[in-house]
């Protein structure tokens, strides 16, 4: 396995939350590509897309992530978009770039969990009750299926379905230390 690592999955699986409790573990560094991309373009993720459309937000986003891969620092968690290992070639450019974890759940509990957050930075979900969103996430999730699973790694449903996510970053903790000399 080679670091850094990635964390992939959909939006509201605990990437950045458990991936700073992770880093945090560790002593490593964390980055959310999110606030990447902010800090680099001058624009939330969800700014950008309103005002220069998701396609030119997914090139951008891929320079991103290739570019803070070139800086000199192994231990590194990153939290992707929840859309970025599905476009063009980025789930070959993770594997390129480092190991790659998934964060799974199941669609009903990601929407219970995107209940309970402010849905004002998701404008795809903004204004969506529980059961729309579960109407929305559900087929979203399957098509992304195909990229995520080809993480080099996955938490399962079992391991994530109505876990906290400190639960979560001591099962990746678990990983990490199993699976990389650190």
């Amino acid at each position: 396995m080679e670091l850094p690592i990635y964390l992939i999955g959909y939006m509201g699986a605990g990437k950045t939350t458990a991936g700073k409790l992770l880093a945090q573990k560790l002593g490593w560094h964390f980055v959310d590509l999110d606030d990447a991309f902010r800090e680099i373009h001058g624009l939330s993720t969800a700014d950008y897309i309103r005002q220069y459309g998701l396609e030119d937000f997914r090139k951008k986003e891929k320079y991103v992530a290739e570019d803070l891969a070139e800086l000199p620092i192994e231990k590194v968690i990153y939290a992707t978009g929840g859309g970025y290992p599905c476009w063009e070639d980025n789930m070959e450019c993770l594997h390129e770039l480092g190991t790659s974890i998934y964060i799974k759940w199941s669609a009903e509990h990601l929407a219970k969990r995107l209940a309970l957050t402010d849905l004002s930075e998701r404008p795809v979900l903004q204004g969506r009750t529980e059961e729309e969103l579960l109407s929305f996430i559900a087929p979203q999730l399957e098509a992304r299926e195909p990229f995520y699973s080809q993480a080099d790694y996955t938490l399962t449903v079992q391991q994530c379905d109505e876990k906290a996510d400190e639960y979560i970053a001591e099962q990746l903790y678990q990983f990490v230390i199993s699976n990389f000399r650190i």
